[in-house]
């Protein structure tokens, strides 16, 4: 009787980046992969349903294995929101540089729309539901100001942060990326200032004073 592999998520997934970086796109079907992998097809829809849900858990995966790590280290439980923050978006882009020629491929063949609303649709609820946790710690704390009808923004923000990390690290020609950290602590001090307890309202004052103005 003919065996096959047992196939566990990470090595499916660890095939089809292989397979993308081998060829240059994704397989024609999932039959086609499963000879491939010497499953059964039946058995691999046992663990997704198609092939682009193997490509957006990819993503997942990168960021499951960031947070895994960082919540097991007891220094960083008990960092401040910000500081988890900044640990987190170093740590993440050193896992996405072990697969940097698969997010290249993958930034290249993907429409700007798509890259963020399909390709990174898994990342996106799971990173949101972080940074969800991260701003009600920080409101506990006083590390931020809770505001009626903002506050619940503040995980979009965010996101369009995190999106901001991933586009400049791809986009980043400084030895070891260095220009990424310095992006990273930037963009992150000057997010948890506009959020803090004076520097939103001074915003909002003045807005609403060169409104008044016009």
């Amino acid at each position: 009787m003919k065996t096959h592999t047992i196939m566990d998520k990470h090595h499916i997934r660890q095939a089809f980046i292989h397979y993308k970086l081998e060829h240059g796109n994704m397989p024609n079907s999932v039959f086609a992969f499963c000879k491939i992998l010497n499953i059964p097809e039946q058995e691999f829809y046992n663990t997704y349903n198609s092939l682009e849900a193997v490509s957006q858990d990819i993503w997942l995966g990168i960021f499951e294995d960031t947070k895994n790590q960082l919540m097991g280290d007891e220094v960083f439980m008990r960092y401040s929101s910000r500081e988890k923050l900044l640990a987190f978006y170093f740590l993440w882009v050193q896992k996405l540089k072990e697969n940097r020629s698969y997010v290249l491929l993958q930034k290249q063949h993907i429409g700007w729309g798509k890259w963020k609303d399909k390709e990174l649709k898994l990342l996106k609820i799971a990173f949101t539901s972080f940074a969800k946790d991260l701003v009600r710690s920080a409101e506990l704390t006083k590390e931020v100001k809770e505001r009626k009808f903002i506050s619940d923004k503040y995980a979009h923000g965010f996101w369009l942060q995190a999106l901001f990390v991933l586009n400049y690290w791809i986009d980043d020609t400084s030895q070891n990326f260095e220009n990424t950290d310095a992006a990273i602590e930037k963009a992150v001090n000057l997010s948890f200032q506009l959020i803090s307890e004076n520097s939103l309202d001074a915003l909002v004052d003045f807005g609403k004073f060169i409104l008044q103005k016009k």
